[in-house]
């Protein structure tokens, strides 16, 4: 073996296998670029217009007092929306739409309301910008597709749960009943999660839209009688393709932190199941710990890691559960952590003690949403409480074990 200076043996190993890890996460990212899991985002300078309103409602005042703290907590703000009559929550939305529709606590249909006012201004914003000759015509163009997305998005039919405009964009949807649900699952998707991909026409079901819609639906097959909701979740900042960000926890933490936030808020205290794809998985580990008790299950696909060594690493009571495809090219992803790289034990390997479902039907990394396919189909079963009824991976023995 062969030594550096000052060093022995054990440790000219230890570097020897960093550098190994180094170089197979070089070669990972250089096949995400190929396998399409990069994309080219735009290079306007972002502007702030959620801070700015939270700056304004900060100095205001409604009938002579003080606003609350926009950021305040879910309970506190809950209080203050529930002394106002339904013409004071209405003109604070007319007022501070952007504030309203992004407020944990502000009632889910005055949120869906003071979104829709959002969306609007972002729309006309670039339809404003379509026709601004001092943007490239790339700009030009992206202009109108997300003009094109926020019509879509004010649709009177859909529930737009959170809307920030700020850079490439965040948002939430829901389907289904929230304030009524029994139970509720949330979808947390990975990288490369923006306005621009928060859905798709071709290949609907791997964008988070998709994704949330073919669930509900499959919730509501497996299970007619229970009241389900199901939040399409892209109201964080993801990695953006490939890079170091993408291989890194700082972006998954600051997501936690803000997915916590979301599940504190919601308006009941039912059961709630979390459905993290890819990147996402790596969000769901590390909120994991401080999730409120309500949380029940967390059930990953196509996962990088979860920023822990086994399933007691994570901190949580919920059941975790996990799948992967067999041709899913995150299974090539090593699954380590070196300097902060990479993001720990693969959750479906026997050893870090998940329960872990078949992926049948599941085609490559973004085919477990797919209709027809045992993947979502259990899913559906784990977001309605039907666990005893799941299909395990045929090499986990355990998967079922202890469920009533």
């Amino acid at each position: 073996m062969t030594s550096f200076p000052g060093l022995g043996p054990s440790s000219s190993f230890l570097q020897s296998s960093a550098l190994r890890a180094a170089l197979a996460l070089a070669v990972v990212f250089v096949m995400l670029a190929l396998t399409g899991w990069t994309a080219v985002r735009g290079t306007k300078e972002d502007a702030h217009p959620l801070a700015t309103a939270k700056a304004a409602w900060q100095h205001a005042t409604f009938h002579g007092r003080p606003l609350p703290d926009a950021d305040g907590s879910p309970a506190t703000l809950r209080g203050f929306f529930a002394g106002l009559t339904g013409a004071e929550k209405q003109q604070l939305a007319d007022r501070f739409p952007l504030v309203v529709g992004n407020m944990n606590g502000a009632p889910v249909p005055l949120r869906y309301r003071a979104n829709r006012m959002a969306l609007d201004d972002a729309r006309g914003i670039e339809k404003q910008r379509m026709g601004d000759r001092r943007l490239t015509p790339v700009g030009r163009q992206e202009a109108g597709r997300l003009m094109h997305r926020f019509e879509s998005m004010m649709s009177p039919a859909r529930q737009i749960l959170a809307f920030d405009p700020a850079g490439d964009g965040r948002a939430a949807e829901v389907f289904g009943n929230l304030p009524a649900a029994q139970r509720v699952s949330i979808v947390v998707p990975g990288v490369d999660t923006n306005l621009s991909t928060f859905e798709r026409t071709a290949r609907a079901n791997t964008a988070p839209v998709g994704m949330a819609r073919s669930l509900y639906g499959a919730e509501r097959e497996a299970r007619p009688s229970t009241r389900t909701a199901v939040i399409a979740w892209a109201d964080y900042t993801s990695p953006p393709g490939m890079g170091v960000e993408a291989a890194t926890g700082k972006l998954a933490a600051d997501g936690a932190v803000r997915l916590r936030a979301l599940v504190d808020a919601l308006p009941s205290s039912d059961a709630v199941s979390l459905f993290c794809h890819s990147y996402g998985s790596v969000v769901c580990g590390v909120a994991a710990r401080e999730l409120p008790s309500n949380v029940e299950d967390i059930a990953v696909a196509g996962s990088p890691g979860m920023r822990a060594g086994n399933l007691s690493g994570l901190g949580t009571h919920a059941r975790v559960w996990a799948m992967r495809d067999a041709d899913d090219w995150i299974a090539d992803v090593p699954n380590l952590e070196v300097g902060g790289l990479g993001h720990g034990a693969d959750p479906v390997d026997p050893s870090f003690g998940s329960r872990v479902l078949s992926a049948d039907g599941a085609v490559g990394h973004a085919g477990y949403f797919a209709p027809g396919t045992r993947s979502l189909r259990n899913f559906a079963l784990v977001g309605v409480g039907a666990t005893s009824t799941v299909s395990c991976a045929a090499d986990d023995p355990h998967c079922s074990s202890g469920l009533a």
